[in-house]
């Protein structure tokens, strides 16, 4: 599952590229937004929002792919990360390649998140030749439920535990979301 490296996804409103120093300081605003990270344990210093980016490009470095800075094409602004990786957590659906994604508020409610994701999967299942693209959030996360629904994706019938959190945390609890090549490529060819 190696590629070129590095690669570059575009789309109408993003580009989704690999980090660059001028990048962090909009990563640590959207990483210390209690709002933004609603859905995740905790907000992150800068060091750790610095540090979350260099494991990201370091991932993009040995791979070619990642979760990638997203790029604003018409203001050239970071507006946050969005794209694939391999969760090292053992999960329900392990071995797999996940979409992500992690937009700053002001960029929600715009269809950025889906657009970006949706080039992500276009191409994790065509160049890379993947038969399935997952995601996955804590249950009260509906926004990101909704963009995977847009995306074509199924929810799993079975709920799990992430690894990460201890079993009574409030965000514990994940739904699973899939999607298959041949139920993307099915979609494609009805449009």
């Amino acid at each position: 599952m190696t590629t070129a490296l590095p690669v570059r996804l575009t789309t109408d409103r993003l580009q989704l590229r690999p980090w660059q120093a001028s990048d962090l300081p909009a990563m640590a605003q959207l990483h210390a937004d209690a709002q933004a990270m609603r859905y995740f344990p905790a907000t992150l210093s800068r060091a750790d929002s610095d540090a979350l980016v260099a494991r990201f490009q370091a991932r993009i470095d040995e791979q070619g792919w990642g979760f990638w800075a997203a790029e604003h094409r018409a203001s050239g602004e970071c507006i946050g990360m969005i794209g694939l990786n391999r969760p090292s957590d053992d999960l329900p659906c392990s071995p797999c390649v996940e979409v992500g994604w992690r937009l700053r508020p002001r960029y929600w409610g715009q269809g950025l998140a889906t657009e970006g994701a949706r080039a992500c999967v276009d191409w994790a299942l065509t160049a890379l030749g993947l038969d399935e693209v997952v995601a996955f959030t804590a249950l009260p996360n509906t926004p990101s439920q909704a963009v995977m629904q847009r995306l074509g994706m199924r929810a799993d019938p079975h709920t799990f535990v992430h690894p990460a959190l201890p079993a009574g945390h409030a965000l514990a609890e994940h739904c699973l979301y899939r999607l298959s090549r041949a139920d993307w490529q099915g979609a494609r060819s009805q449009k």
